[in-house]
């Protein structure tokens, strides 16, 4: 919502103006590392493709596994740090045991700085790691045969010994282009919580055909780590105490503060809270400003004020509350209007949770409504219209302002066009094509009916999804109603529209009356809405919520165009859900079915109290 793009560092790129910190160590003169034989990349093909025509499961997947990293293992380095190499070791790491895995790791563990700081061997690492979540209770346990190796190190002990190492020179390596990927990576297994933010991103060199290496990673949210873990992120968060102007001013460095207060607040909340003062403390301690508090002025920087956005969500109700009060009271509509500094006022909105900071916020923010939404920062209200919702206060005083704002609270007749101004970010008058002169004084509703329903933007969609959670509705609802069959089912097919019909389905203050009123007018498109890909989704989510009379209308209507839907992909997946087939060839059997179904879910309903 209104979040500006926080665009993922490729490995071998360079921030702009990141200074030294942000140069990788491996771009900084010849490769040094050794190259792989070419008889070892060979080898290594041919027993990837003998592993894909091996059993997903079984001791012969393992013991080739086994066999394939043991024979690679004097050139761990060499292969993590080649390009082919790499993707190769990051696809068969995806379904290792943990015993190659242990070997892997201690193998590369004597040259960890060069591996670390490598664009391919970074990566190699993360892999490793990313691992871990799949059996945690071999952390602590070693390989059959590992004292007799004369390596008894376990998964556990390897790790400490890789977050050690990363703990005495944390500045070097959270500053280094390729091993703050390592860092950031180490920083959630610790804490046993892999990051949503973190897995989206695109890991892994390019193949040798230009495409991403297939790494096929198990990424639960969380996990069981030791204690041992937990201690070394203590330890690790108390070394970002030490050198807080540095993760705070370079802009890489400071993406591994950012997962670490993350992490710390899940899993250490007193680590967190600790390392948030110390952040806030830094900032309003430097420049003063004329404005106000020196932290203003970090809030309108690049680097700093996504800093202070991840600080700002993890922040507890208190520390919010003074913070507010110590530097953001009376610069609320200042920062709406700023270009960076708007980002992390909406985030500062997220985090709200309580009916008095609420309020204080609100009567500050609320009169610069339609400003803020000239000044092209929708994303302010959006967040403040999110907070109300979360909140539970002063709904119906920011909808009155919204209709304001979009030119659509008089006269009353207005207001009925409210969702596709809202949905399109458009005032009335800009939406409709009216000029000055031409402006009527009353909504004609022939006229807006006959309207092609506007672009539904992102933000847009967003504005109605709060605002259909709102304890009171009569606008938005009215409007709604009011929409025909080509307009609702716009509505349905847009990428982003689509979602305001979820929340139409799902919101707990819209009535079961209301939602059938506001569907009706889709009756006779439902051909069109299976044969799409948005639409087809929103008509699954109809489908489900469907009483049994409804559902036969739909099958029905349906059932005069079987051909046509199973010509189509969505069509046809729609078919095969609502069992098509058995209801034209044996409409007894599919009502008992249905019938069926109608009743568990009422059981369930009974039993959730809905």
């Amino acid at each position: 919502m209104g979040v500006r793009p926080h665009l993922p560092q490729k490995p071998g790129s360079r921030r702009p103006g990141g200074g030294g910190q942000g140069r990788a160590l491996s771009e900084q003169g010849p490769d040094p590392h050794p190259r792989p034989a070419p008889e070892s990349l060979t080898y290594f093909r041919r027993a990837l493709e003998a592993l894909k025509e091996t059993p997903e499961t079984g001791e012969e997947r393992e013991l080739l596994i086994h066999n394939v990293l043991k024979e690679l293992e004097t050139q761990a380095v060499a292969l993590a740090t080649d390009r082919a190499g790499s993707g190769m070791l990051q696809e068969l790491l995806s379904c290792s045991p943990p015993g190659p895995l242990r070997r892997l790791l201690a193998a590369l563990l004597p040259h960890l700085r060069s591996v670390a700081c490598h664009r391919s061997g970074a990566h190699v690492l993360q892999s490793i790691m990313l691992q871990l979540p799949r059996f945690p209770e071999a952390l602590a346990k070693k390989e059959e045969g590992d004292v007799k190796d004369g390596d008894p190190e376990s998964l556990e002990e390897l790790v400490l010994k890789l977050a050690s190492e990363v703990r005495d020179a944390l500045v070097l390596y959270s500053g280094d282009t390729h091993g703050s990927f390592v860092v950031r990576t180490l920083l959630q297994v610790l804490g046993g919580t892999i990051l949503e933010s973190e897995i989206a991103r695109p890991r892994g060199p390019h193949s040798l055909d230009g495409q991403w290496a297939p790494v096929r990673e198990w990424k639960p949210a969380s996990f069981e780590v030791p204690d041992t873990f937990l201690s070394c992120l203590r330890e690790l968060s108390s070394c970002f105490l030490k050198d807080i102007s540095v993760f705070i001013t370079d802009k890489v460095s400071s993406f591994c503060l950012q997962v670490a207060l993350q992490v710390l607040r899940r899993k250490l909340p007193k680590s967190c809270r600790r390392l948030c003062d110390s952040v806030i403390k830094y900032l309003s301690t430097r420049n003063s400003a004329a404005d106000g508090s020196p932290l203003l002025l970090f809030l309108r920087d690049q680097t700093s004020s996504r800093l202070l956005e991840q600080v700002l969500l993890v922040l507890e109700p208190p520390q919010l509350q003074s913070l507010f009060e110590d530097h953001f009271q009376g610069q609320l509509q200042s920062l709406a209007a700023h270009p960076i500094a708007n980002f992390p006022l909406q985030r500062f909105l997220d985090a709200i949770t309580t009916p008095q900071l609420l309020s204080q916020v609100f009567e500050e923010l609320s009169p610069a409504l339609e400003a803020v939404l000239a000044q092209g920062h929708p994303g302010v209200v959006i967040a403040l219209v999110g907070a109300c919702r979360r909140v539970g206060t002063h709904q119906a005083q920011i909808l009155q302002l919204l209709l304001e704002a979009f030119h659509c609270a008089e006269p009353p007749s207005r207001q009925v066009a409210c969702v596709p101004l809202f949905g399109s970010l458009t005032v009335y008058e800009v939406y409709y094509g009216l000029e000055d002169e031409d402006i009527p004084s009353e909504h004609k509703l022939e006229v807006a009916t006959a309207w092609a329903l506007g672009e539904v933007t992102v933000l847009g969609s967003l504005l109605l999804q709060h605002l259909l959670h709102f304890s009171a509705l009569g606008p938005v609802l009215r409007s709604l109603t009011s929409m025909e069959g080509p307009q609702l089912l716009a509505l349905a097919q847009s990428p982003a529209g689509s979602h305001v019909l979820d929340a139409v389905l799902t919101s707990s203050t819209v009535t079961r009356k209301q939602r059938r009123k506001i569907l009706r007018p889709l009756k006779g498109h439902y051909v069109a809405l299976a044969c799409g890909r948005h639409g087809s989704r929103v008509l699954d989510a109809i489908w489900n919520e469907a009483t049994l009379g409804t559902r036969k209308e739909i099958a029905a209507e349906l059932g005069e165009q079987n051909q046509e839907l199973m010509r189509d992909p969505f069509g046809h997946h729609v078919a095969r859900n609502i069992a098509l087939g058995t209801f034209l060839k044996r409409r007894g059997d599919w009502e008992q079915q249905q019938g069926a179904v109608a009743k568990r879910r009422k059981a369930l309903s009974n039993i959730l109290g809905e």
